[in-house]
């Protein structure tokens, strides 16, 4: 079985085409991961969609068909040729497939270097499709080391020493604009996680923040946990024309500012679109300052300096994880082997014991002690044997040198051999 994975993010894809790929809502994933289990070459997959990214990783027999099959599927979900998809996505398989997936939980992939939000997003991911059963053991494992090894990158560097997100980017992007917001009104639009980073990081900014989401009584509660006020979602065409400051983030899947809901106001109005699909669709006017996701990779690179030094320290940590993930895997391969090896080894100990007792070798009463001595003897001799089986899983044989045992095993069991 092999590692695959097809990754569309802000490296290689714009906002139009991660838009026509990403998948808002839970009957969307559903439907994908139904889609990509339902074909015969991939047993497990998960899909990860967020603002920057949109991925499928899966476990696969046969990589080029899973990743012929993948690119139909995302063809016909975004209307763009799978020639064209081809161009923009990067494909990664095995060990690049792990490595690239541990760069990403580590935070080494992100718009915002270093930003820890990602962490829960691949869990999120995860859990959706473990607990729909779209995958199981073998991509939980690579989580499970994924997860590990970006905790050892957030403790052993400090490229998480200040933390960032792309809501916290857009508020630092604000302050570098506006000299004085102390008079200034912010609205934040949508409930999610990036609204309630934007509601902390403007909290001491002296803004009079309110929220808004079509849900009223899940604004009420964001607003009661960052203490500041509602807004009516009703009441939105009026807002927009009043509030100096818009941060939006929903999950709509078509925008909720439209040029028709925009009146012509005499002071600057800043806008921060945080969404994909995006909320705000807006001609350029010279008193709306509106800022989309890719806008805000200008601020990102004022944080690079800084944490270039730790990225290094990190790229050695992933490298290493990766290396130890496969020896690991390696080793859970040969386990059940060698257990089965034992067992057989202690059969023949008691078959040989009964044997000698019946033909009138030994006494009856001296059975126990035989049988310990039998398997004593056949675990001394095992031992060499099975620890240079542990030691050549790391072997590029290894595979052909487990399989050819399991394959005697299995033909002593039917009586071949």
């Amino acid at each position: 079985m092999h590692y695959l994975n097809i990754s569309f993010t802000h490296k290689n894809s714009q906002m139009d085409i991660r838009e026509k790929l990403s998948y808002p809502d839970e009957s969307d994933k559903h439907g994908c991961l139904k889609v990509l289990t339902g074909f015969e070459d991939i047993s497990e997959a998960i899909l990860i969609s967020t603002c920057n990214r949109m991925e499928v990783l899966c476990n696969c027999s046969d990589i080029q068909r899973s990743t012929e099959h993948i690119f139909n599927m995302l063809s016909n979900r975004a209307g763009i040729s799978v020639e064209k998809l081809k161009e923009h996505a990067d494909v990664f398989d095995d060990a690049t497939a792990i490595h690239h997936l541990f760069s990403v939980a580590s935070s080494l992939d992100s718009m915002v270097l270093g930003e820890t939000q990602i962490v829960g997003q691949l869990k999120d991911s995860f859990r959706f499709a473990y607990d729909n059963h779209y995958c199981g053991k073998k991509l939980a494992r690579a989580m499970k080391n994924a997860f590990m090894c970006a905790a050892t990158v957030r403790n052993s560097t400090a490229i998480s020493s200040k933390p960032v997100s792309m809501a916290s980017v857009a508020v630092n992007k604000l302050k570098s604009l506006v000299d004085d917001l102390n008079s200034k009104k912010a609205l934040i639009i949508g409930v999610g996680e990036m609204s309630e980073i934007t509601a902390k990081h403007l909290q001491n900014t002296g803004v009079d923040i309110y929220i808004t989401n079509r849900t009223k009584h899940k604004a009420q509660r964001l607003a009661k946990e960052c203490s500041v006020k509602v807004a009516d979602f009703e009441q939105l065409g009026d807002l927009i024309n009043e509030f100096d400051i818009i941060f939006s983030a929903t999950s709509a899947h078509e925008p909720i500012i439209t040029d028709e809901m925009i009146e012509s106001c005499e002071f600057d109005r800043y806008w921060f679109d945080l969404a994909l699909p995006r909320d705000i669709q807006c001609k350029s006017d010279d008193k709306i300052h509106l800022f989309v996701i890719d806008d805000l990779k200008a601020i990102v690179d004022d944080n690079l300096e800084f944490r270039e030094e730790a990225a290094r320290a990190a790229h050695g940590i992933i490298g290493r994880g990766v290396v130890e993930f496969f020896e690991w895997l390696s080793n859970q391969d040969i386990e059940p082997v060698i257990k089965e090896i034992y067992l057989k080894a202690s059969e023949a100990a008691k078959e040989e014991t009964q044997r000698v007792i019946k033909n009138g070798y030994i006494p009856k009463e001296y059975e126990d002690e035989a049988q310990k001595m039998c398997e004593q003897v056949l675990k001394r001799f095992l031992h060499d044997l099975t620890s240079k089986m542990r030691n050549a899983a790391d072997d590029a044989h290894s595979d052909l040198i487990n399989g050819a045992m399991a394959t005697l095993m299995k033909e002593k069991q039917r009586g071949n051999l």
